[in-house]
């Protein structure tokens, strides 16, 4: 059931990778830089699909508190990540930090993060079903 998450993720990864190398001249319009929006985005791809192994993992265990402990460690494991490279790339930037590009990354997990959602419903309603 993994391809339900990452067929769309990797999907979304590479349109956001194609509309950055073929769109560098429109993105320099709109004072988005071109090295954030890339990375960011495959930061979000490998953090939001470790986090959604978690969730799998939590969700087929017969415990219910092991459960919770992979949702909440799954969410740590976003916050801590995200925010950390973040905090990393504001403090190298100082006054050269890049605000459309963070926004459009922040849009970035804002998608992710609902493609996860989507397939753990779908991966719950099915392990229902079985």
């Amino acid at each position: 059931m993994k391809k339900s998450f990452f067929l769309p993720a990797f999907i979304f990864n590479i349109l956001i990778l194609l509309a950055c190398y073929f769109g560098k001249i429109k993105l320099a319009e709109w004072n988005m830089e071109v090295k954030i929006l890339l990375w960011g985005n495959i930061l979000l791809f490998a953090i939001c699909f470790a986090s959604f192994e978690l969730c799998v993992r939590g969700l087929h265990s017969k415990n219910n508190h092991a459960f919770f402990r992979m949702v909440y460690g799954s969410f740590m494991l976003k916050l801590l990540l995200i925010a950390g490279a973040a905090l990393v790339y504001i403090l190298l930037e100082k006054k050269n930090v890049n605000i459309p590009a963070l926004i459009s990354c922040m849009v970035f997990y804002l998608i992710y993060t609902g493609l996860e959602v989507a397939a753990l419903m779908k991966e719950n309603k099915q392990k229902r079903n079985n």
